[in-house]
């Protein structure tokens, strides 16, 4: 069953200025249905907009699947394409992530999120880092991005003093820590992360390796970059894999906002709020104290040595 209660609210009042409800829509997509996982968005969507959520964060893949594999090419999207615009219309009532995969104009195939707002596809994010080890083989297929862009994400339904600068890294991309990094640098406030995780190694206790690895990553990254960070994961298997959920919001002290979902389908709503934010600014002032003239400086001194 989906949940559509906001978790308590640790940020902010209710009905303030400066915050906005997110929806995390933690599904398990069919393989190579792009029929059935549509229909699905859609519902997802018109249920987070009657919940109240300002903006609905769907997993990497989400209208596809993961493990593809030679269905890369039937399943793949154009923005142009009917699903994409059916999946923009609904975006007027709630902004919405959706993950697919996007053909180039030259036919490339990059596994891709979608930020869509009040009816047009605002921001595309094509995942830079494609995995090639253990059960992972993204790069046989697919094409790897080339840049990590904040945006000004609209969330018109919050209408909030002003729009939150958002930047999106896919599943593997968290992994770097440069990607969050260059994010940073370019003012981001939202760092939205769709993922296709699977269950891998063995952790403390009865948790699986990665759901502790990417607790430690998401809290991490928040803390350290004072951003809100939105991590949404699949549920469901996958030629026999399973993929753990997990889905979760960190504030930007590295705590949760409310409780991580489990490893069923639901979608659990979150508030965030642009005054936790400042306050963590303020209290923990990393970013004022970046010095990127010295990260200029050693990457070009690098890159010299490279080229020497």
């Amino acid at each position: 069953m989906v949940n559509t209660e906001p978790s308590p609210v640790t940020a902010g009042e209710p009905g303030s200025r400066s915050d906005i409800v997110v929806a995390l829509a933690q599904l398990a997509p069919r393989l190579g249905d792009l029929g059935a996982n549509v229909a699905r968005h859609l519902e997802l969507i018109g249920t987070a907009a009657a919940g109240g959520a300002d903006l609905v964060v769907f997993p990497e893949l989400s209208l596809t699947g993961y493990f593809l594999k030679d269905l890369v090419t039937e399943t793949a999207l154009r923005l142009d394409s009917p699903e994409i615009q059916a999946l923009a219309e609904a975006s007027r009532g709630v902004d919405a992530v959706v993950g697919c995969i996007l053909e180039s104009d030259d036919h490339r195939f990059h596994n891709a999120a979608l930020y869509l707002s009040g009816g047009a596809v605002v921001h595309v994010h094509r995942k830079v880092y494609l995995p090639t080890y253990g059960l992972f083989d993204e790069a046989r297929d697919l094409a790897a991005g080339n840049r990590f862009r904040a945006f000004e994400a609209p969330l018109r339904s919050a209408g909030p003093r002003r729009p939150w600068r958002a930047g999106v890294l896919i599943c593997e991309d968290l992994w770097h820590p440069s990607s969050a990094y260059l994010l940073a640098r370019d003012g981001v406030e939202l760092i939205i992360c769709p993922s296709a995780s699977p269950g891998r190694g063995v952790g403390h206790g009865s948790e699986i390796g990665t759901a502790q690895s990417y607790d430690v990553i998401t809290r991490t990254y928040a803390q350290l970059f004072t951003a809100y960070v939105v991590y949404c994961n699949r549920v469901g298997y996958e030629d026999g894999i399973n993929f753990w959920g997990g889905s979760r919001v960190v504030d930007p002290e590295g705590h949760l906002v409310g409780e991580p979902a489990g490893r069923d389908e639901g979608m659990p709503l979150h508030r965030l709020d642009l005054a936790a934010l400042r306050r963590a600014r303020i209290a923990n002032p990393m970013l004022r104290d970046e010095r990127h003239d010295i990260v200029d400086a050693e990457c070009h001194r690098l890159h010299r040595r490279e080229r020497d």
